[in-house]
């Protein structure tokens, strides 16, 4: 009975081990850690465009040492990490393994990921939203296909909801690096006075990456991804995904914020 009860115990203490693990799986199998460095690039592209329209460009060394750590890569991984570890059970986890395990799973997580790279281009973007209106004005069949993938993960909701909280974030960051007096009630009816004019370009512009990004897949694949991302466990997927990008996104926007400020207060001294 006592090496019964004693093996038991040693099962017990494994499963944390073991579910450990299969997140590790998950993860790579998502390639986040690429995911990661690709928006830290976009992100830190976003923060040159800032230290030359209100540092003067003259940011210099120190500017540029904070915006790195601000958009560090992999504290990025550890916050969606944990958000798949609150919200999916086992059972989706090993779901979501067994998708993406196969041969369409990997293929379109490498698309996703060139795809979002290849949009960060200004010409590129333009050339995909332009594509993206012709074939919405032909009613394109693929446009469906996009759109119910789209709608499962509930993506431009999300994406805009990301958007604004990184945007009053990003204010209170202003604030609290001493270049704005505005108060809370303040930025939130500045931020959400964006709202309708947000929720429409990121509308076609979710279309127009996902367009872009799954040009070489056939209406087959995609409606078998769909087909999963309509899943308990796609959505639980999705819902997770989000919500760790989104803490990290507004971590990095109020961090961001806060830096340029105190470096236009540091300029006028």
């Amino acid at each position: 009975m006592r090496a019964w009860v004693f093996a038991s115990l040693m099962w017990l203490l494994a499963l944390p081990a073991w579910a450990d693990a299969r997140m590790t799986v998950l993860v790579d199998l998502l390639e986040l850690r690429q995911a990661a460095v690709i928006l830290s690039d976009e992100g830190q592209a976003h923060a040159e465009m800032l230290n030359q329209d209100m540092l003067g460009g003259q940011g210099g060394p120190g500017w540029q040492m904070q915006v790195e750590s601000i958009h560090d890569a992999g504290r990025m991984v550890e916050m969606v990490r944990r958000a798949l570890e609150e919200t999916m059970t086992s059972a989706e986890i090993e779901q979501a393994i067994d998708f993406y395990s196969t041969e369409l799973g990997g293929r379109i997580v490498g698309l996703e990921n060139a795809g979002r790279a290849a949009i960060a281009e200004p010409e590129v973007e333009q050339i995909a939203r332009a594509h993206y209106g012709v074939l919405a004005g032909d009613h394109d069949p693929r446009v469906a296909l996009i759109r119910r993938l789209i709608d499962a993960a509930d993506m431009v909701d999300r994406n805009v909801s990301t958007a604004l909280n990184s945007n009053f974030q990003f204010l209170r960051g202003m604030r609290d690096g001493g270049a704005l007096e505005d108060s809370d009630e303040d930025l939130l009816a500045e931020v959400g006075a964006e709202l309708e004019a947000v929720t429409e370009d990121t509308s076609v512009w979710m279309h127009a990456y996902l367009l872009l990004a799954y040009h070489p897949l056939r209406d087959a694949e995609i409606a078998q991804y769909a087909q999963f991302a309509e899943t308990g466990a796609g959505r639980a997927l999705n819902r997770a995904l989000f919500d760790g990008f989104g803490r990290a996104y507004e971590d990095i926007s109020y961090g961001l914020g806060r830096a340029l400020a105190l470096n236009m207060v540091a300029e006028s001294l």
